[in-house]
């Protein structure tokens, strides 16, 4: 008997069973992949370097729906939002993923080549050296932040009807129009990239200078 033309397991198929899994129960373990796929636990093993392999596998397929062509647009940023905006819609569609990803190792390489290309961006516009991973770290906070929002009710306060104690609170949120989350995202989006803009410098600035802490006075007697 010949071997199967389509391999009954690879990478792709290991990355793809366990996001599905993670989508449908919040969770997911190397043996409930090998089920689905029907084969033993490790066949899988042989595939993927333990359970932090397929962590990593679930991370490109969700980071492979991030638009990396718009870290090619000018200026710097329209790149840098656009990516943002690229980079929750691709988050938002897997919410279960990200506590998973935002609390491991980044170790995939096609998303370290999209991180490569995030830094050379802002490099390349002046951003000092030393700030540009707190910029980026700043930025998946509020893109991650904002796609699990995307994921809650769109009414996210329950008072109790008519209570004085929240009278103020009931008129703002009697104010919310539509899309909430996306307006909350979009006026964070704008308040951080105009302070992105204020660390501009010209391209290759080295990096900053360490700032001084305050010292106890000295006093002499």
């Amino acid at each position: 008997m010949g071997r199967p033309r389509t391999p009954l397991l690879d990478r792709e198929r290991i990355g793809a069973t366990a996001l599905e899994l993670l989508d449908e129960q919040g969770e997911f373990s190397v043996p409930q992949v090998a089920r689905r796929l029907g084969v033993q636990t490790g066949s899988v093993y042989h595939h993927v370097d333990g359970r932090a392999g397929v962590v990593e596998l679930i991370r490109e397929r969700v980071s492979a729906s991030i638009d990396t062509a718009t870290l090619d647009l000018r200026p710097w940023d329209t790149a840098l939002t656009a990516w943002a905006r690229s980079y929750r819609a691709a988050f938002a569609a897997h919410p279960h993923a990200i506590p998973l990803l935002m609390t491991s190792p980044v170790r995939a390489p096609k998303v370290l080549a999209q991180y490569e290309q995030a830094v050379r961006l802002l490099l390349d516009v002046g951003f000092p050296v030393d700030r540009v991973m707190a910029v980026i770290t700043a930025l998946e906070n509020l893109v991650l932040g904002s796609a699990l929002d995307l994921a809650a009710p769109e009414t996210m306060w329950e008072l109790p009807p008519d209570s004085p104690d929240t009278e103020n609170l009931a008129q703002a949120l009697a104010a919310i129009g539509p899309g909430r989350a996306d307006a909350a995202f979009e006026l964070a989006l704008g308040a951080f990239v105009d302070h992105c803009r204020t660390n501009v410098g010209p391209p290759g600035t080295p990096p900053s200078p360490p700032r001084r802490t305050s010292q106890p006075a000295r006093h002499t007697f």
